[in-house]
């Protein structure tokens, strides 16, 4: 059975057309932009260097995919996402500047302290990524929550050997650009601008969507451990963005703080995963759980090992 389900003004979640098929809320195909390309060489983001990597090309960063899901999630569980809603994030296949992707979210049975999967494909097919949405407490760890994150053996590290889980991050007081959020959506490098990240929304302000959320709890967060890097080029392995107690406004400061939750090596990488989180006045208002990858490929370190 297929419906059609039209998303109006009133609902804030735009004109665009999602369809319902077999229980799963599908949105429109979209074509990210790779927003980062500007960072040039060194960057998993630049053409030249992703290829040298073995990637087609500049990759578009995970957290840009994550903006197509809130007019999905806002149409399963209501506004109340931006206020008690996950999305938990794995990603599978990078894709390039422009290449269609869809995001899709199955219908939960309930919708209130409920869990429910999540992906996203690109136009022929790929996974790009896969993962849960939540609103409330589920009772049932996150897509990301149930990985089995077991330390590897220090002594296999060469870029990460000196960080260890329970290590703190960077603390900081930073606000998310209200003028950055509008730029965006004003060039049309937004997917799914939905009014409530310009204007007014039911909680009073522009709030953010998940990659300013994702900027906020990351960069700074990150200089912790990655100044070491030594020009080895990281990506996004996996991102989780969690509203604790939303939403996340705009041009207001939070306090910034997190912890290294695991350490590891792959074949290809070394990763670390990292817990942020926003707080103002002491509550906590947003976390973010992320894996951090460098290519040992792309290390002078492992070259000279």
């Amino acid at each position: 059975m297929r419906n059609v389900l039209t998303l109006s003004r009133h609902a804030n979640t735009g004109e665009e057309m999602i369809t319902e098929e077999s229980g799963t809320l599908v949105g429109p195909m979209r074509r990210p932009v790779n927003s980062s390309a500007n960072l040039g060489a060194g960057s998993i983001h630049d053409d030249a260097t992703a290829q040298n990597l073995g990637f087609r090309g500049g990759t578009v960063a995970g957290s840009i995919h994550m903006d197509q899901f809130p007019p999905l999630l806002v149409q399963t569980f209501g506004p109340a996402w931006f206020e008690t809603g996950s999305l938990s994030l794995h990603f599978r296949n990078a894709t390039t500047d422009g290449e269609p992707v869809q995001a899709s979210v199955e219908r939960p049975a309930d919708t209130t302290d409920s869990q429910t999967a999540v992906r996203m494909l690109r136009e022929d097919g790929l996974l790009v990524a896969e993962g849960t949405a939540s609103v409330g407490r589920p009772g049932t760890p996150s897509h990301l929550s149930s990985i089995d994150l077991r330390p590897t053996d220090p002594s296999e590290l060469v870029l990460l050997r000196d960080v260890k889980a329970g290590d703190a991050l960077e603390e900081y007081e930073e606000a998310v650009d209200g003028a950055g959020l509008r730029a965006r959506i004003d060039s049309g490098r937004l997917t799914e601008p939905l009014d409530w990240y310009t204007g007014d929304s039911p909680w009073g302000g522009p709030i953010a969507y998940p990659s300013a959320i994702v900027g906020l709890l990351w960069r700074r967060a990150s200089r912790s451990f990655s100044r070491g890097m030594g020009g080895a080029v990281g990506l996004f392995g996996a991102i989780e963005v969690r509203h604790v107690d939303g939403p996340l406004f705009a041009d207001r400061p939070y306090q910034v703080s997190g912890e290294v939750v695991a350490v590891g090596s792959s074949p290809k990488t070394e990763y670390v995963w990292f817990d942020s989180h926003a707080a103002e006045d002491g509550r906590r208002v947003a976390s973010m759980r992320m894996q951090l990858r460098w290519m040992k490929a792309s290390s002078p370190k492992y070259q000279q090992a």
